[in-house]
């Protein structure tokens, strides 16, 4: 059996118990803010990169910069890229022309087209001379403005003619496209 309890004894108990909530919530919402004060601090200190006079902002765990008035967007900044000694044709030799794209990472090649897009008439996969074509994907050469991206034991970034060959084992293809772009971009000189 329930004990009976008056009503001023009830209004007693949902008194304090109101006030043992809201003290809780109090030291909760106190607690939150103090943490995010130095979580936010310290996120801010270390999402910036200077990279020869380019500010790069983490954000997402994507780099931004701004090149003129367009944005880029890289997985890896230049510090985090280990640089090729390439000798490759500035973006502008794709400005306003068709670009093909043969790639066994779609990561890397989505790092090209978000990033290039904007400059080319258009994007297209296409196959090598050597490859295999499933479906009706042209054949192109490199005489067009063709990237090839393959995954090799070793690790080669070079451009012959109109070709760019971004080569090297599964996990380093979108770092080195990235070094690609900030080639190209200059970026990196």
């Amino acid at each position: 059996m329930r004990k009976i309890i008056s009503k001023k004894e009830q209004g007693r108990k949902a008194k304090r118990n109101q006030w043992v909530v809201g003290i809780i919530l109090v030291f909760l919402m106190l607690f939150s803010v103090v943490g995010y004060a130095f979580v936010g601090r310290d996120k801010e200190e270390n999402s910036k990169v200077i990279y020869n006079e380019f500010e790069f902002i983490e954000q997402n765990g994507f780099w931004y910069t701004q090149i003129g008035n367009f944005e880029f967007v890289f997985d890896y900044n230049p510090d985090e890229v280990i640089e090729q000694n390439a000798s490759l044709k500035k973006v502008n030799n794709y400005q306003d022309k068709p670009l093909y794209l043969s790639s066994e990472n779609y990561k890397a090649s989505s790092e090209i087209y978000n990033n290039l897009n904007r400059f080319v008439l258009r994007m297209q996969n296409a196959c090598t001379e050597e490859q295999e074509c499933e479906g009706d994907l042209p054949v192109k050469t490199c005489e067009d403005n063709f990237i090839i991206i393959k995954k090799t034991n070793e690790t080669k970034l070079y451009q012959n003619e109109s070709c760019v060959f971004i080569e090297g084992p599964e996990e380093e293809l979108v770092e080195l496209t990235d070094e690609f772009l900030f080639q190209i971009l200059g970026i990196r000189e």
